[in-house]
């Protein structure tokens, strides 16, 4: 064993801190009764040193190392009592991971060596294990300080009005680009590489969404034969970026994606799960809070310390009440704003986040951390306003300055344009920016993130070809995943050669996504959807790592550019109306002109009535904006067959006709106001008068 030096240390800040003569380590526990630091190889494959941490000052152990290094592998074990039904579970043959690590070394091997208890024994995790966990564990590494040279790059702070998202995954977005080096696909240098940047700046989109890159770990539950999680939601450190995404295992590689995208406009936002952590419930393994202080760590049941509370659906709820742990969440934020300069967070789960104990309450303490922090107040903030837990449903819910998933944007589009009855007027308040949901506190109408598709659920193509879901290869006999799709295939089920059936589809994706593009709101576009990639009918590919979810870019080179050249124009025509610059939501009250900012017509050119908005078998709408010296008007038909549709009248004016997304619009692009038309089935018109 090499001898070290060793001081007592500081309590701040958390984590193993270099300062040019050795590090400091400093670990919260609140209830254990001895810690030790164990020094490794930089392999991570042999033990050179246990040094115990004598020193703890308010619940954090802390100890400096003279002469150590970045570069140092390192972890810990923690002793005290053993009483699963205390909810207490310490076990120092357990090595675990620092929660404040910026980088990891190794790969978790799956040996019953990981849990606390002996999987073996009847008694399950009443039992205790004595086998050593440290040759199967992923370990924590010492990073240097922060030295990169970040140049003249700046965030290009987007206006929410200007924001368009698009959603993808690190991995399956590069995977299979025929442009990007092999070496490269998969990883944040190809995410960042001249093929993808030029193309998102091509398409218009202005924000990059990355699903989770916190480093995780698949799911142990998955059967070997089948493919493991890899999406990224089993969070195992909210410090150190996943290492299979760094091409050289260099943690800069992040910094250096977040710097070419910012220099080419567009930002960074991050999906975030700070929710529940990879070890999940009391039966999930012990690689780090559970064995630092499963009490601290884990909000527990009150009436049975034994079992976690779960507002997840992944075994147990992170226990953001805690002081400590809200400070870790806190901490890990700022870090990836102000060292890894990334633009936002989209918040997995979000109301798990904001319990007192069991209950949401919208006063907490991580929204009341949030609003007061001056360096997130900058940045975007996007909540998914569910979990599953008692009241987990709180769209709407989330303060002012906040974004939030508006699921029922999603279905209630999804719903029209598969012809059901009865949406018309939920439609009408969903496109104009649900001010139903959000206009309240001054929120803005960019509130509503509006989307029809995401990583979770059916892909745009799969919306109109699948009725039903498809997810046999996933290895659960087609348990999982939702079966609320609101999803039709057009008459026949999956891909088809029937040409009715694929120009059916065809129109109403292009339809779908015109929707999307002319509501008010913030849109979100899945990768992918562009160019019509296919899941196959899979609606939870969460562990697919494989051609049903890496994108096909060849598509774009052959027969689909059509329909990203389609998707391009919509965005141009959004970011060009000045229609989509408010903030406000619609009041429909006249302006000094006499103009209402939002009007509802009938095929017959009139304002909606009580008996239009209350007929359920209508299958139509158009709105009409008034906007400074122009005036837009835009039909939505969703019938099998064309309309009749008489544009209002404007004495003395033409409109001019900008989109039609079904192209089969038979009349000149200047058409008189007043007249009447000819609405093409499945379609969405556009017109403008100036």
């Amino acid at each position: 064993m090499v001898e070290y030096q060793v001081q007592s240390g500081k309590k701040y800040p958390l984590g193993a801190t270099y300062d040019g003569n050795g590090v400091n380590f400093a670990l919260f526990s609140a209830n254990a009764e001895k810690v030790e630091l164990c020094l490794f190889d930089k392999t991570g494959t042999r033990e050179e040193a246990r040094l115990e941490i004598s020193e703890n000052d308010n619940n954090i152990w802390h100890i400096y190392v003279q002469n150590l290094q970045p570069g140092q592998v390192y972890g810990y074990r923690v002793y005290g009592p053993y009483r699963p039904k205390e909810g207490k579970r310490f076990n120092p043959h357990k090595l675990l991971l620092d929660p404040y690590a910026k980088k990891l070394v190794g790969k978790l091997i799956w040996h019953k060596a990981i849990f606390g208890y002996d999987i073996d024994s009847p008694d399950k995790d009443l039992s205790f294990s004595e086998l050593d966990s440290a040759p199967y564990v992923p370990k924590s590494v010492v990073v240097g300080k922060d030295d990169f040279d970040w140049e003249k790059s700046i965030s290009p702070q987007r206006q929410w009005s200007e924001t368009v998202i698009y959603e993808t995954h690190v991995r399956s977005c590069t995977k299979l680009h025929p442009h990007i080096p092999d070496v490269l696909r998969g990883t944040f240098m190809g995410l960042s590489s001249r093929p993808m940047i030029v193309y998102w700046k091509w398409l218009g989109v202005t924000a990059v969404e990355l699903l989770p890159i916190h480093s995780f770990l698949a799911d142990k539950h998955i059967p070997d034969e089948y493919c493991q999680s890899y999406w990224g939601y089993e969070t195992l450190n909210f410090f150190a970026p996943e290492q299979s995404y760094l091409a050289n295992n260099d943690i800069n590689e992040f910094k250096t994606m977040v710097k070419k995208l910012h220099e080419d406009g567009l930002e960074v936002i991050l999906d975030v799960v700070y929710n529940h952590t990879f070890e999940g419930n009391q039966l999930g393994p012990t690689l780090c809070y559970r064995g630092i202080d499963n009490q601290s760590y884990y909000i527990l049941n009150s009436e049975n310390p034994r079992v976690c509370y779960d507002s997840t659906g992944c075994g147990a709820s992170l226990n953001v009440s805690n002081p400590y742990v809200i400070k870790m969440v806190m901490d890990s934020l700022r870090y990836w704003v102000e060292e890894m300069h990334v633009d936002g967070f989209r918040f997995d789960l979000a109301p798990t986040l904001c319990r007192r104990k069991t209950n949401f309450t919208n006063d907490n303490g991580f929204l009341c951390a949030i609003q007061q922090d001056p360096i997130l107040q900058k940045v975007k903030l996007i909540a998914e306003p569910w979990d599953v837990g008692e009241a987990g449903y709180q769209l709407g819910a989330f303060p002012s300055g906040w974004g939030e998933w508006n699921d029922r944007y999603r279905d209630v589009v999804r719903r029209f344009w598969k012809g059901d009855n009865n949406q018309t007027a939920e439609l009408a308040s969903r496109i104009s920016g649900s001010s139903d949901i959000f206009a309240h506190n001054n929120r803005d109408i960019w509130s509503s993130i509006n989307f029809v598709t995401a990583h979770d659920g059916f892909c745009l193509r799969d919306l109109v070809s699948y009725n039903v879901k498809h997810n046999l290869a996933n290895g659960e006999d087609n348990k999982d995943g939702s079966n609320s799709n609101w999803s039709w295939n057009s008459g026949v089920e999956g891909e088809s050669d029937n040409k009715i059936v694929n120009n059916n589809r065809l129109a109403r994706m292009k339809a779908i996504l015109a929707t999307l593009f002319l509501s008010f709101g913030t849109p979100m576009l899945k990768a992918g959807d562009e160019f019509m990639h296919t899941q196959f009918g899979n609606n939870n590919p969460y562990c697919q790592d494989n051609v049903l979810t890496w994108l096909t870019w060849e598509a774009i080179d052959k027969s689909d550019t059509f329909l990203v050249r389609y998707v391009k124009r919509l965005i141009e025509l959004r970011r060009k109306l000045k229609i989509f610059k408010r903030k406000n939501f619609f009041t429909g009250r006249p302006d000094k002109n006499g103009n209402k900012d939002l009007n509802w017509y009938t095929e017959k050119g009139k304002e909606f009535t009580d008996t239009d908005w209350h007929d359920g078998e209508r299958k139509s709408i158009s709105y009409g904006i008034s906007c400074g010296d122009s005036f837009v008007f835009c039909i939505l038909n969703a019938n099998n067959d064309e309309k009749r549709w008489k544009l209002p009248p404007f004495s003395g004016n033409q409109w001019n006709l900008l989109l039609d997304s079904s192209d089969k619009f038979n009349a000149p692009k200047k058409v008189k106001s007043g007249v009447e038309i000819k609405v093409p089935g499945w379609s969405v018109l556009l017109f403008e008068i100036r």
